[in-house]
């Protein structure tokens, strides 16, 4: 099984957003996104870290509901 890498917030950010992820504000080091679905509003936090550690970005994905395998594909 693969390992959640630790990846830049950039990119991070940009593979959300080809996953429909939206930015919807940013507060100091903190990237708010936001994404509906089924009339439901979900929202996901991106610390504007170089580089996002391994344990914080597993659960950005757990949170945005994508496995690691999809994700992958998004980079």
């Amino acid at each position: 099984m693969t390992k959640v890498p630790s990846l830049d917030y950039k990119k991070i950010i940009k593979a959300l957003e080809r996953d429909g992820w939206i930015i919807d504000r940013q507060k100091g080091s903190h990237i708010s996104m936001k994404k509906y679905r089924n009339n439901r509003k979900f929202i996901v936090v991106v610390p504007a870290h170089k580089p996002v550690k391994r344990p914080i970005l597993a659960r950005i994905l757990k949170q945005a509901r994508i496995n690691l395998d999809k994700f992958l594909e998004l980079l």
